[in-house]
């Protein structure tokens, strides 16, 4: 436990929500008016603030820029059915920024202080929230070392910042994706597992050749043999395979995706069988070949769930069966979207009203 940090809030001046076009919003590319931040110096978290989002400065010796000393993580506030706002299991969000910190050698978030700045920025820019179905106000907490010193070890100085941006869908047409059996997203033992800025930067390069070639994704393969399935992009990827839902395993080269974790535990409400091991391609081309691949989508906050329609494997492109209203992937999006918004039971406590 730690003693609630007073956070000193300057309002903007110059509020930009009237020049927001809530009906066509684009993903990541207008945000709210104001960011948290707090510094982490002399071994503790100090001087909270609440300030008018904007550019900040940096030395150009940001030992972040020069060693990659940095975390990031996704999530959502959803506008409530009673006019109120709610967080989708923020906690959740707080502990994976903890496992990925402790990774990257950057101190602990404390519980309080995250929600605390979170709960802050969120009412300030309340009017932000957007009410439109399928839309959210996506939330990016981030960390990165501040020390200007040109060294490879551990910063000794850390910032962390909250900032919040209005977003509608993330993919708004069933996805075309291929296997990856090249190039390597993560390795077991590195940091795969973490939202650490490197994994995103490293896999660009690969997904652009992909997105040349007219896929809208890399599935990601593992690293010895380019076999068994890791992820789609930056969502966990999820199979139903003659009535099981099939995901795979989590390991030092996989995210714990919330959503994932959310899917899951839905199709186990509903009674379905959850199997969480190790996914080959060949298995899922098998199935698909044998008429037992049911569905396959991607999980992630931003996305939340991305059905895919066309799988490239080893140089010829196989399209999947159309997905009717009663698949599993409609059900359990709408179930999530019933849950965000408040209009259904949240049998899980899943939300944190703000």
């Amino acid at each position: 436990m730690i003693d609630i940090l007073p956070i000193r809030t300057q309002r903007t001046t110059a509020s930009r929500l009237a020049t927001l076009d809530f009906d066509h919003l684009e993903f990541g590319k207008a945000f709210a008016d104001h960011m948290f931040a707090v510094d982490f110096r002399d071994g503790e978290w100090q001087e909270a603030q609440i300030v008018p989002y904007g550019d900040m400065a940096v030395s150009p010796a940001n030992s972040a820029l020069h060693y990659g000393q940095a975390i990031f993580e996704g999530m959502k506030a959803y506008h409530q059915a009673d006019g109120g706002t709610a967080l989708f299991r923020p906690l959740d969000n707080w502990a994976r920024l903890n496992k990925s910190a402790e990774r990257m050698c950057m101190p602990a978030m404390p519980e309080e202080l995250f929600m605390q700045g979170l709960r802050e920025l969120i009412k300030l820019d309340a009017d932000w929230v957007p009410t439109g179905a399928g839309s959210s106000l996506y939330i990016r907490p981030f960390m990165f070392a501040t020390d200007g010193f040109i060294g490879v070890r551990p910063s000794e100085s850390y910032r962390f910042m909250i900032f919040t941006c209005p977003v509608g869908l993330y993919y708004n047409k069933p996805l075309r994706v291929r296997f990856e059996q090249k190039y390597v997203r993560s390795v077991e033992g590195g940091a795969g597992f973490a939202k650490n800025a490197g994994n995103y930067g490293a896999a660009m390069y690969p997904t652009k050749l992909a997105q040349q070639e007219g896929y809208n994704q890399l599935i990601w393969t593992d690293a010895s043999e380019h076999q068994y399935v890791e992820e789609s992009g930056t969502m966990n990827a999820i199979f139903v395979i003659d009535g099981k839902v099939i995901t795979p395993a989590l390991s030092t080269s996989i995210l714990d995706g919330v959503t994932r974790r959310s899917v899951l535990e839905l199709a186990r409400d509903l009674g379905l069988t959850v199997e969480e091991r190790k996914v080959s391609s060949r298995e899922i081309m098998e199935a698909l070949a044998a008429g037992k691949l049911e569905e396959a989508f991607g999980a992630g906050t931003a996305a939340t769930i991305a059905p895919i329609a066309t799988i490239g494997y080893e140089g010829h492109d196989y399209d999947l069966p159309a997905v009717g209203p009663d698949a599993f992937s409609k059900r359990v999006g709408a179930a999530l979207d019933a849950i965000r918004t408040g209009e259904g039971a949240d049998a899980h406590n899943w939300m944190v009203r703000v």
